[in-house]
């Protein structure tokens, strides 16, 4: 099985010790746990946008470093109204900025984290581009 190196806080630590007896065993389950529940979250959201809408939503996540802290649902509906108002970011993908606010607030934390490490993940993607944004639009 591959390795993976992360950075955890020293509650988190004591938490998977608690839980799990040692820190390898319990990331070894969290973490295939946590990607498949992203992938879960991103999936059951593939209907509910438009390719333009979800644009808007990438769009709206460049240059922005997420922080567990800021990926909740109040944050998502913040940072796309404010990219929208600020650079009509909407317009120029074609999309209702009244319908992707709507859309946005009838999503839970957890789906609103889910869309926004999707939505800032391809600016940090191998394949950021505009015409590869299509293709990560179809692909989701």
């Amino acid at each position: 099985m591959p390795q993976v190196a992360a950075r955890i806080s020293s509650d988190q630590e004591r938490w998977l010790k608690d839980y799990f007896r040692t820190k390898s065993a319990g990331a070894e389950f969290i973490l295939p746990w946590a990607v498949d529940t992203f992938f879960r979250a991103i999936g059951s959201l593939k209907g509910a946008f438009t390719a333009g809408e979800l644009k808007t939503i990438v769009d709206a996540h460049k240059d922005v470093r997420l922080l567990p802290d800021t990926t909740r649902l109040s944050y998502l509906l913040l940072r796309v109204l404010d990219a929208c108002e600020a650079n009509g970011i909407h317009t120029r993908h074609g999309a209702s900025k009244t319908s992707l606010e709507a859309k946005i607030k009838r999503l839970d934390d957890t789906q609103a984290t889910a869309i926004m490490v999707w939505a800032a993940a391809y600016w940090v993607s191998r394949t950021c581009s505009a015409t590869s944004l299509d293709e990560y639009i179809r692909t989701y």
